[in-house]
């Protein structure tokens, strides 16, 4: 179940997809970012965005599978990493959709009714590591799930915002470069150092 769980977080068609979201890209292109910027930005976003929410959504799972579930300190602590309030917005209605999900999958888990308990609706990591603990996803295949999704989830954008190959797309999220990803110990030691 973990496995697909994992698969399941990396969907593009998840309430938090590339579907609903650029992840920042869409007001870098207004201000001239063009494809050739696109590996910058995904290297930018995976040493600051990326890394702080999959060690959020981290620590939400943990709140998630204690008892009681506090999801508070999380919460305070993330919000104040999320300096302006157009991205908390943007956090707070891509947890929503994340919410909603786990509400469907199960409505009386621990996890789930946990987050309606917060004063303020849930942050997209929080609402993660709930889900995470409903799926019985693992610390590392979530840290790992929300990294993917945050650079998928440029790569799918620049499809729409600056049109060009679909290999591209595929070629930045997974092409070993300078500060990217390249094995799961790279990976998950960038993630917590």
């Amino acid at each position: 179940m973990e496995r697909l769980a994992a698969f399941l977080l990396a969907d593009g068609r998840l309430p938090v997809g590339a579907h609903t979201y650029s992840a920042g890209l869409e007001p870098a292109v207004a201000a001239g970012l063009t494809r050739a910027g696109i590996p910058a930005l995904l290297r930018a976003r995976l040493h600051t965005t990326a890394v702080t929410e999959a060690a959020a959504a981290v620590l939400a799972l943990r709140a998630a599978l204690s008892d009681p579930v506090d999801y508070a300190p999380v919460q305070r602590a993330l919000a104040a990493r999320t300096p302006t309030a157009p991205l908390r917005e943007a956090s707070t209605a891509l947890g929503r959709g994340v919410h909603r999900l786990s509400r469907r999958l199960a409505p009386d888990h621990p996890a789930v009714t946990a987050l309606t308990r917060l004063p303020q609706r849930p942050l997209r990591p929080v609402a993660l590591g709930a889900l995470g603990a409903v799926l019985e996803v693992g610390e590392e295949a979530l840290a790992h799930g929300v990294v993917y999704d945050e650079l998928q989830t440029i790569a799918a954008a620049a499809l729409k915002l600056l049109p060009g190959d679909p290999l591209d797309s595929v070629a930045w999220t997974v092409a070993p470069g300078p500060g990217l990803c390249t094995t799961e110990r790279n990976c998950w030691s960038r993630i917590w150092t």
